[in-house]
C-alpha cells in the first residue's frame, strides 16, 4: 500500500503582474515530490510567503521524521520495534493517525490495512526483490488491523501478535498535505495547492478559475489520463506504475493485497476526491485492492467521496457523483 505520483497541472492564465503573486516551492520529502503554491494578498508581504513556503517544507519533513518505517529514529520505528513487546506510549498526533486508521480499516472491510507491512517489509522494488510464497504463507496472519490495539485513556498502542508491522504509507501524505493547508489557511491564504506524491490539497480555487489536477497516465511517462478542474478538494492517486518491478510478465508493485500479501492486480489506477486528504489518501489505497466493480460500489455508497479508476484494459471509469457532474 503506498502511493504515486500525481501530475499537476496549473493553467496560468494570468497576466505578469498577477504571476509575480504566485509563490511556489518544489522540494524532496517522505521519499517524493512536494510541491506548495499560494496566492501572496496585498496585505502580506514576501517575508511572510518565504516563511509559510518554509513552514511548510519543514511540517513535511517533520511528520517524515515522525512516521517514517525506513528512519530508525522515527516514532513508528519505536513502535514497530516495541509494540509486539509492550504496550508503548505515543504521542497524540500518531494515536488519532492510527485511530483513522482503523476506522477506514472498517469502512473498506481490510482492504486498507497498515498492518500489510508485516509481509510489505519484505519487497525491494529497487533490488526486484520479493518474499517467498513459504514466508507470505507463514506471516500471512500477521496481516491484520485487528491485532493493533490502542488505549485510548494512556494513549498507547500494542500489538497482539508478534509478527505485526505497521506501515503509514497510506496515510501519511494525505496527513500532511492536510498539516500544511491548515498552516497556510491559519496565515491567512485562501488560494492554495499542497501537494506530496499523489496527494493533492487545494485551498479555494485559481482566482477565478479551478485548479487543473491531471491523473497520470498509466502507461505512458509523458501523458495525462485525464484532467480535472477542482476548488476546496483534495484528491489522492494510488498506481501500479511508480515502484514496482517486473518478474517472468508479472508486475510487482508496491500497492499490496492485505489478503494475500501480494501485490494488488485488479485495476492500474485509482484517484479518489474528497474534501479530507487523509482518508481520499487511504481511500485510494483501499479501493485500489477492491477492484474495480467492489470498489465503485463502496464509493457510491460516500456520498462525500467520487472515483476515477484506470482498469487492466486501460478504460476509464467514473463514480455516480462525477456521472451527475
Amino acid at each position: 500500500m503506498g502511493k504515486c505520483r500525481l501530475l499537476v497541472v496549473f493553467v496560468l492564465l494570468i497576466s505578469p503582474l498577477a504571476q509575480a503573486q504566485w509563490q511556489q516551492k518544489s522540494f524532496h520529502v517522505m521519499g517524493t515530490q512536494a510541491h506548495v503554491e499560494f496566492w501572496l494578498g496585498d496585505s502580506q508581504t514576501q517575508a511572510t510567503a518565504d516563511m509559510l513556503i518554509s513552514q511548510v517544507e519543514q511540517e513535511m519533513q517533520r511528520i517524515d521524521e515522525t512516521m517514517s518505517p525506513y528512519k530508525d529514529t522515527s516514532e513508528l520505528s519505536l513502535v514497530n520495534r516495541q509494540a509486539a513487546l509492550e504496550a508503548v506510549i505515543i504521542s497524540k498526533e500518531l494515536f488519532e493517525l492510527l485511530q483513522d486508521a482503523y476506522k477506514i480499516a472498517e469502512l473498506t472491510k481490510g482492504t486498507f490495512d497498515i498492518t500489510y507491512a508485516s509481509i510489505g517489509y519484505q519487497y525491494d522494488y529497487r533490488q526486484h526483490k520479493k518474499p517467498s510464497q513459504a514466508f507470505i504463507d507463514k506471516n500471512l496472519s500477521a496481516i491484520n488491523y485487528h491485532s493493533v490495539e490502542l488505549d485510548t485513556d494512556n494513549s498507547s498502542v500494542h500489538f497482539n501478535h508478534p509478527a505485526v508491522k505497521i506501515d503509514l504509507g497510506g496515510i501519511a501524505k494525505g496527513h500532511a498535505v492536510k498539516n500544511c493547508l491548515a498552516i497556510l489557511k491559519q496565515a491567512g491564504i485562501e488560494h492554495a495547492l499542497v501537494s506530496a506524491g499523489g496527494d493533492t490539497g487545494l485551498l479555494g480555487d485559481r482566482r477565478g478559475r479551478p485548479w487543473y489536477v491531471g491523473i497520470k497516465h498509466p502507461r505512458a511517462d509523458d501523458k495525462t489520463a485525464v484532467q480535472l478542474p477542482l476548488s476546496d478538494e483534495a484528491i489522492s492517486t494510488s498506481g501500479d506504475y511508480e515502484r514496482y518491478f517486473i518478474e517472468d510478465g508479472v508486475r510487482f508493485h508496491h500497492i499490496i493485497n492485505p489478503k494475500t500479501g501480494d501485490s494488488a492486480r485488479n485495476v492500474v489506477s485509482v484517484s479518489i476526491i474528497g474534501k479530507n486528504p487523509t482518508y481520499v489518501d487511504a481511500l485510494s489505497t483501499a479501493i485500489f485492492v477492491k477492484g474495480l466493480q467492489e470498489g465503485m460500489t463502496l464509493i457510491n455508497q460516500l456520498p462525500e467521496y467520487e472515483a476515477i479508476i484506470i482498469d487492466n484494459q486501460q478504460t476509464l471509469h467514473v463514480s455516480e457523483g462525477l456521472l451527475q457532474d
